[in-house]
């Protein structure tokens, strides 16, 4: 499994700021529908079911929001950098500003789980953090999450 098999450039956006994290679930769910013709209203309600069961926030700025959706394919990512960080009750409650959000069919299973490992091992790579912090373009962001990296084992 590759990021550059999960993430299309259309999914990915530097936004200066969002105020609060349900306007981040509908922004997600907007960028879900231009990018893969989702029903936005299904991806912001599986966003905001996923989140009650316990805050996505992994820390060091990072948010992995995620949900398993019935009209979901084929697992899909969406990535955003904000320029302000938002505050996101995030487990070291540090604000974040790198999210990168993943849409999974309903029964996807251990696809689902290689995917959020692949996502979460790459984001915890303090290089690519600092290089994805240091870009606003979006072609930038997106190269630096796919440049050749596919998952070992998981």
């Amino acid at each position: 499994m590759e990021l550059s098999k999960l993430l299309i450039p259309a999914a990915v956006r530097f936004i200066s700021q969002i105020p609060a994290k349900k306007r981040l679930f509908q922004e997600l769910s907007e960028i879900a529908a231009q990018a893969y013709g989702l029903p936005a209203a299904t991806v912001v309600d599986g966003l905001q079911e996923r989140e009650s069961l316990g805050p996505t926030g992994v820390g060091h700025g990072l948010a992995l929001p995620h949900a398993r959706l019935e009209e979901v394919d084929r697992i899909c990512g969406i990535f955003l950098r904000l320029e302000k960080p938002l505050n996101y009750d995030s487990v070291d409650r540090q604000p974040v500003d790198l999210i990168f959000a993943l849409l999974a069919p309903k029964d996807s299973g251990v696809e689902h789980l290689k995917a959020l490992a692949l996502v979460s091992r790459t984001m915890r790579d303090m290089s690519i953090c600092t290089k994805l912090r240091a870009n606003s373009e979006a072609d930038k962001l997106h190269a630096i999450l796919t440049e050749s990296r596919s998952s070992q084992a998981a």
